[in-house]
């Protein structure tokens, strides 16, 4: 597959999304993944409004349409089979990248797909000039920030952002340099 590129350790593939299908299937994808993990975390009630605002169909369309998102299924090089995804954007204005979303299937977690992500970001930033990459994460992942935190990332800011609805993101930025 042209639109497919490797991980650096070999341990996953990424699919770089572009059509309707791939489209369609990231977004079904979404909703899995957030039913399954968030509503721990934010309640069911603000789970599917974040779904619908942010994973949606609709809203990765727009995201892709309107602000340059990016968005790669991720793939286990083993066998294929699809384990998350990820997306993100360009910010120009800064030189850096903001990884908007690494999200991987329960039974996917702790085989270290995330670090896979990572690394495909660093070579992404490499490649393109980019001085750094950043990311937000909910103040209450305890797992996510020590995760992003060895692999040398450092949180530059706190950050509380209003989504509609009565529901705040309570959210640390976490930024790696990229040498």
């Amino acid at each position: 597959m042209e639109n497919t590129t490797a991980s650096p350790d070999g341990r996953a593939r990424f699919e770089r999304v572009e059509t309707p299908e791939q489209t369609r299937a990231l977004a079904e994808l979404a909703g899995t993944i957030w039913r399954e993990y968030w509503p721990t975390y934010l309640g069911e009630a603000q789970t599917e409004y974040m779904i619908e605002q942010f994973q949606s169909l609709p809203a990765i369309t727009r995201d892709m349409a309107e602000h340059a998102y990016e968005y790669w299924l991720v793939r286990a090089a083993d066998d294929n089979r699809i384990v998350g995804y990820t997306g993100g954007h360009v910010e120009a204005e800064t030189n850096r990248f903001f990884i908007s979303k690494i999200y991987l299937l329960a039974p996917e977690r702790g085989k270290h797909f995330a670090s896979a992500v990572i690394a495909f970001y660093e070579d992404l930033c490499r490649t393109r000039g980019l001085r750094a990459m950043y990311l937000t994460v909910n103040k209450g992942n305890e797992l996510g920030i020590r995760a992003y935190e060895g692999k040398g990332f450092a949180t530059i800011d706190a950050v509380e952002t209003d989504i509609g609805e009565g529901y705040i993101m309570d959210d640390y930025i976490m930024e790696k340099r990229i040498s």
